[in-house]
């Protein structure tokens, strides 16, 4: 097992090369930058100012002439926009004076060392941005997993015991009807039902904790936490449990036919003697070692619009905003810590599988 996980350790590397490559080059073919949004911002504030002024001096002669006696000196000079000088000077300070290829393995070297660097609109180092919203995009992913596998399980185990009943029927109804309905549409119809929209208002509307968070004792805190991001889990927990809960069905009912099953009836065990001392310790073990595969679909899928829709400031909303507002350092360090959380979990997701079944030997496969 050491040498398997030294090498999935080792494949990260190239891994985490490609998808920064791939992206980087796509940047810079995309239209437009930090420098045009700063151009186009630094534009439009020198156009306002200018219609201010000529508005203030009642359109007379004097203040067309104040108008252009100011003009001189200013960065901006009307139809031709802002001064080459000045746009000289912004491409510098954004890095977009030296060539893509130098700044691409700049990047690298640095990011190497996990030194995003500073955000281009934000005042503040990347790193610190990933820190702060890193754990709400955790939160959000560990709650609704646990969720997902508390509901899916027991509903699975059922379903597999009642196959063909009635309620394998109507709960495979639900559970259809559940994952045909994408997370953000249930969340927006969560905020219009229950969080202020046209009836009820009994959850906040977003963020994840209170105004006056601070000042509370601890039960309270827990509650006012629990209170905010009982609607975001929800919405995302409809969507996610479908897959799981037929995944431990067919788990189920696979093991239920074997022979150690009729074995163990034979012997005179009861049906739950059987069912949770023979066939659970065995069904489980694909349900179990797939934990961390859950958690990191449900980050990668859901959390994001979650986050957009309810204004929680995760790192899918980081992301989101960055990649908006033409944000490079936040888009690259966001992409970056995304791409590692997404190797890391699969190598777990390998690893758990091994611990839980012995007969998986990605040593042997390998060779």
């Amino acid at each position: 097992m050491t040498a398997y996980i030294i090498r999935r350790i080792l494949m990260m590397i190239p891994t985490l090369f490609g998808i920064m490559v791939l992206n980087f080059a796509i940047v810079q073919a995309a239209p437009g930058g930090p420098v045009e949004r700063m151009v186009a911002q630094l534009t439009n504030i020198t156009q306002s100012d200018a219609t201010a002024r000529f508005s203030g001096s009642g359109g007379d002669f004097a203040g067309k002439a104040d108008i252009q006696a100011n003009n001189i000196n200013s960065i901006y000079r009307g139809a031709r926009g802002l001064d080459p000088e000045i746009i000289a000077q912004i491409t510098k300070m954004y890095g977009f004076d030296k060539p893509p290829l130098e700044r691409f393995w700049q990047m690298i070297g640095n990011y190497a060392r996990f030194d995003f660097g500073e955000s281009f609109f934000r005042s503040e180092r990347v790193v610190n941005l990933v820190l702060h919203t890193l754990p709400v995009t955790i939160s959000l992913g560990l709650w609704t997993t646990l969720l997902v596998y508390l509901i899916s399980i027991p509903l699975g185990i059922r379903k597999a015991v009642k196959d063909g009943s009635a309620f394998d029927l109507w709960t495979s109804w639900v559970i259809i009807i559940g994952y045909a309905i994408p997370s953000f549409l249930f969340a927006i119809v969560l905020i219009i039902v229950f969080a202020g929209g046209n009836y009820l208002h009994w959850f906040p509307l977003k963020g994840l904790t209170s105004d006056n968070w601070a000042d509370m004792g601890v039960f309270q805190k827990i509650g006012d936490y629990f209170w905010h991001i009982a609607l975001p889990v929800l919405a995302m927990v409809i969507s996610g449990f479908a897959s799981l809960t037929l995944l431990t069905k067919n788990c189920f009912l696979d093991e239920i036919n074997k022979q150690y099953v009729l074995t163990a009836r034979a012997k005179g065990l009861t049906e739950r003697q059987v069912l949770y001392g023979h066939v659970f310790r065995n069904a489980m073990l694909i349900v179990i070692a797939g934990f961390p595969s859950a958690l990191l679909r449900i980050l990668f899928t859901s959390a994001l619009l979650i986050e957009i829709i309810f204004s929680l400031n995760g790192l899918g909303l980081l992301g989101y905003e960055a990649v908006v507002g033409r944000d490079y350092p936040v888009m690259f360090g966001t992409l970056y810590i995304f791409t590692l959380i997404g190797l890391v979990f699969n190598l777990i997701g390998d690893i758990t599988y091994m611990l839980i079944d012995p007969r998986i030997d990605f040593d042997r496969r390998d060779a």
